[in-house]
């Protein structure tokens, strides 16, 4: 019998072509699903309620998408009367935009990667989906990025590495993975600066609170000893688990003979105003670098943009 049901409903989502209509089909969905999972119900019976409340947000997301398209096209006259009907339906119906945001998101996954989804999934909700759309982008970035390669030798090694959280609580607020494709310790590990690395050679390697522990593997990976390392106080303050987070290290790493060439000591912290791009690093520091190794090749790793006397790798190029 509920098969039955599941069934109707699947294809009412199919057929629906209001807004209104699919956002009732999905609340009913929704409390249906609240309702078995309360009354302990079997969980393929909890997951056809919420393949149904994806589905619907899914055609909601669609519908969505179409409104503008249908009052006008871009540079068209008509289409601040679009955007009006959009603001003016997501009203009528209570959907904030933070909400219709994700519903359209959701209408950008190819069908048959959303029916793959739903079919291999034991639990099916709206954050599962919206994480899955992500690691599909991420997925395409990478392949359609080619690795840029790694030659030369040079006495100099300046990294930003893309370290990679996997948290949920990360992923929240604005984690790494949504601004640029990251890499597993094992991809980093894994990277062959040793064949670029001169046999007198200076690492110098920012990382994270939560990833302090693991960069030594990388360190260590490369072929580097950890020696020292500068504090980055950023002043304004980051989301963290333990406390608000406002700093970031830079450690050193040596190998052969790896002291400065000038013996000037400067302070280890170093209070920086951080700017609102993610991950940018002040150029204070590249400064730093080159007043203390004034001499040898150098290389950018990770790098984002050419810098003068630097070599420079990395995939945003």
């Amino acid at each position: 019998m509920q098969l039955e049901k599941w069934d109707k409903m699947k294809s009412a989502v199919a057929e629906c072509h209001a807004v209104d209509e699919i956002a009732q089909i999905r609340n009913q969905a929704e409390a249906y699903r609240y309702a078995l999972k309360q009354a302990r119900e079997s969980p393929e019976v909890v997951k056809m309620a919420a393949e149904i409340k994806l589905r619907s947000e899914r055609r909601a997301g669609e519908l969505l998408k179409e409104i503008p398209r249908e009052q006008g096209k871009r540079n068209d006259s008509t289409l601040s009367q679009g955007v009006t009907k959009l603001v003016s339906v997501l009203e009528e119906n209570n959907i904030t935009r933070q909400t219709a945001s994700k519903w359209q998101k959701m209408a950008n996954i190819p069908e048959e990667k959303f029916e793959n989804y739903i079919e291999v999934q034991k639990e099916l909700s709206t954050a599962g989906m919206l994480n899955y759309k992500k690691s599909l982008d991420r997925q395409e970035r990478v392949e359609t990025t080619e690795t840029p390669r790694l030659d030369g030798i040079y006495r100099v090694i300046y990294a930003d590495p893309p370290w990679q959280y996997n948290t949920d609580f990360m992923d929240k607020y604005g984690h790494a993975k949504s601004h640029y494709s990251t890499m597993s310790i094992d991809e980093l590990c894994d990277l062959p600066v040793a064949d670029i690395r001169a046999d007198d050679c200076v690492l110098f390697m920012w990382t994270t609170s939560p990833k302090l522990e693991q960069a030594f593997q990388v360190i260590k990976a490369w072929g580097f000893k950890y020696k020292t390392s500068f504090v980055w106080d950023k002043v304004k303050h980051n989301f963290g688990y333990y406390n608000s987070v406002r700093h970031e290290f830079l450690l050193i790493a040596g190998r052969g003979k790896s002291t400065p060439d000038v013996k000037k000591l400067h302070d280890s912290v170093i209070s920086i105003e951080r700017s609102n791009k993610h991950s940018e690093k002040p150029e204070y520091f590249r400064e730093l670098i080159d007043k203390l190794y004034p001499n040898g090749n150098r290389i950018e790793l990770f790098a984002r943009e050419s810098v003068t006397g630097w070599e420079t790798w990395g995939a945003e190029l």
